[in-house]
């Protein structure tokens, strides 16, 4: 059997640990996921609700709310797809309400020109509950525990653009479980390699 030198050792096995733990994290978070999935299902026959202003946590979403834009104060625009499969850009309202608190998006509709400049001014809107765009890194993202901001896809679109398409479940990634296999098999092959290492570098010279 090999010798095990202490520090490699240690350094190895707090590595193969850590991976595991990540592992079981994710197996986890897996099963948060599809509790979460069912809630979502749910939401879709709720009835409509006033739209959310405060940071909630992702209970509300794919449920059908209203809101009152007061008035537009900016836009934005990203990639998107409409209702009738078209991509193109997406126009979001930056909408004040004349409460405190952060400003109301909504996704006011699709165009296939991102400098297009929409006329639309505020008022009464319909929809459904989505997440507003998340420009943080991925990492930032994983470990920041503060809800991510909602957004309101508006059912009818602002003139000049066309409904975007209703977000469904499909857009909600489930892949923790093949992200667990691929910790635990990391695990595996640096125990193997190390091993194998130690077995190779105590081989009597010839």
């Amino acid at each position: 059997m090999p010798r095990f030198p202490p520090i490699p050792t240690i350094v190895v096995a707090l590595a193969v640990a850590a991976m595991i733990g990540l592992g079981i994290w994710q197996l986890q978070r897996r099963a948060e996921k599809l509790d979460a999935l069912k809630l979502y299902a749910a939401n879709f026959d709720k009835p409509e609700m006033a739209f959310p202003r405060l940071p909630v946590g992702d209970q509300y979403l794919f449920r059908r709310a209203s809101a009152f834009c007061l008035q537009v104060v900016g836009w934005q625009s990203q990639g998107g797809r409409a209702a009738d499969g078209t991509n193109g850009y997406r126009h979001v309202a930056q909408c004040r309400t004349g409460a405190e608190g952060p400003v109301l998006l909504i996704d006011m509709g699709v165009a296939p020109d991102p400098k297009f400049q929409p006329v639309w001014k505020g008022g009464q809107v319909a929809g459904t509950i989505t997440h507003a765009p998340d420009h943080r890194p991925l990492l930032a993202g994983l470990f920041d525990s503060e809800p991510k901001h909602l957004m309101l896809i508006s059912a009818a679109a602002a003139p000049g653009l066309a409904p975007t398409a209703k977000p469904d479940l499909s857009s909600v990634p489930n892949n923790h479980l093949s992200y667990a296999v691929q910790w635990f098999l990391f695990a595996l092959v640096a125990s193997v390699i190390y091993l194998l290492a130690l077995r190779w570098r105590q081989k009597p010279k010839a």
